[in-house]
């Protein structure tokens, strides 16, 4: 395929997730079935395409005062990719499988681009409804922050301490041209193509064997900042398929013991082949059995509990553009009484001295610092440890620079950090 045919489907799916709401994958998947001349670089290429404009779909449809499918197609391959008009409408002309060229109009909205006078959610890409929350913890910076989570996502792999050490990792990578992350000292960063796609590494010999894994940066500080050591009793709450519970098992040397609990089965079912490949042998899984407590033996065990809280995802916007548009207020609603009710379950396994750590991927401080201080109202036999000794005692003092502003909790940012957006609160049962 050309690549103005990519854009031709590329419109074609866009329109298909207008007509009917769905994520995105979704909508690819099913183009894909009902185009099986494609080949996968063209479905990678398409998709690539498609989710630029979907990270940044209201500000160009500003730009471009439409938001079809072939607006915003136009406008993710003018702004985000540099495109030259002329040489689109050429490249459209000489193809039997691709958009009309350019119209005037067409020619005349990107020639008069701009985004002066736009609200602040047009210019930062997010729903209209979630501009008080995010003014709330970013003020006049929140479009700012907004247009942040709208860039590419990074391509990030952790290296695993069980299998070798990063110089190893980027010996084994080096055709790839990895960099050490910023800030964690566990990873690798590996540059994307021109077109936003990164290489495909899960077949890589160094993943194969364990030696890494994809894992975003700031997802990895949450597992330094949980300070996993060996002979530790440690539990994840929320491991889902279990990249936290990896980088905790890595920590902790197999030594001690780790539990891995998510209240889908489903979500746990890649972790066990995932352990066995990254040579954990100190982790259990526990699953839910109908209405027995299959945790109730931990009870007021744990040195520590890691809460990976199911929550909006707003931190993660980069890598699931679509799915802030999906997004609406009674999600938020619902979210917020699941954190709490994780929080409760994980009060009672943490024993005297031992610590609780509370992470979500979002950037709301409904879902963050709001959660934390109710759970304290509950809770009083919680403190609070402070950001600058959570960083000092995981031996990564300087992510204490990275504190709220109240210093109890640590904020990771996209615009500031090059990571995902992640909170992390650590607090100490007396």
């Amino acid at each position: 395929m050309t690549p103005a045919a990519h854009a031709l489907a590329a419109i074609e799916v866009l329109d298909e997730i207008a007509a009917r709401p769905r994520p995105a994958a979704e909508a690819l998947k099913d183009w894909g079935r009902s185009h099986r001349f494609a080949g996968s670089g063209d479905r990678a290429r398409i998709a690539s395409l498609v989710y630029d404009a979907l990270r940044a779909r209201a500000s160009l449809a500003w730009r471009m005062g439409d938001d079809s499918g072939r607006a915003l197609t136009l406008g993710a391959l003018v702004f985000t990719r540099g495109a030259a008009p002329d040489a689109l409408s050429v490249a459209f002309a000489e193809s039997a499988h691709a958009p009309a060229p350019l119209t005037e109009g067409e020619r005349s909205a990107i020639a008069g681009a701009s985004l002066d006078g736009a609200p602040a959610h047009v210019r930062g890409d997010y729903p209209e409804w979630l501009d008080a929350p995010l003014a709330r913890v970013f003020g006049e910076d929140r479009a700012a922050e907004g247009a942040a989570l709208a860039q590419r996502a990074p391509l990030d792999l952790r290296v695993n301490l069980l299998k070798g050490d990063r110089a190893k990792a980027e010996r084994a990578l080096s055709h790839l041209k990895p960099a050490p992350t910023p800030l964690s000292p566990w990873g690798l960063r590996v540059p994307l193509s021109d077109d936003g796609r990164g290489p495909p590494v899960q077949a890589e010999p160094a993943f194969l064997k364990g030696l890494v894994e994809v894992q975003d940066e700031g997802s990895q500080l949450a597992a330094l900042i949980a300070a996993a050591g060996p002979g530790l009793q440690v539990v994840d709450l929320c491991a889902g398929a279990g990249g936290k519970t990896l980088a905790l098992a890595a920590a902790m040397g197999n030594r001690g013991q780790l539990y891995a609990y998510d209240a889908d089965i489903r979500r746990l079912a890649p972790l066990q082949q995932r352990a066995e490949r990254a040579g954990v042998r100190n982790l259990q899984t526990r699953a839910p059995k109908g209405e027995a407590d299959v945790l109730a033996d931990l009870a007021g065990r744990a040195d520590l509990v890691l809460v990976d809280a199911p929550c909006t995802g707003t931190g993660t916007w980069r890598r699931n553009p679509d799915a802030k548009w999906r997004m609406r207020p009674a999600a938020l609603e619902l979210r917020n009484a699941e954190q709490d009710e994780v929080l409760e379950r994980a009060a009672g396994l943490v024993k005297p001295g031992g610590r609780l750590v509370y992470v979500t991927c979002s950037l709301l401080a409904e879902e963050n610092e709001d959660r934390v201080a109710a759970f304290r109202a509950r809770h009083p036999e919680f403190a609070p440890v402070p950001a600058v000794e959570a960083a000092v005692g995981a031996g990564a003092a300087p992510l204490a620079a990275h504190a709220t502003a109240s210093g109890a909790e640590l904020l990771l940012i996209p615009r500031r950090d090059g990571t995902d957006g992640f909170f992390v609160a650590t607090l100490r049962r007396a």
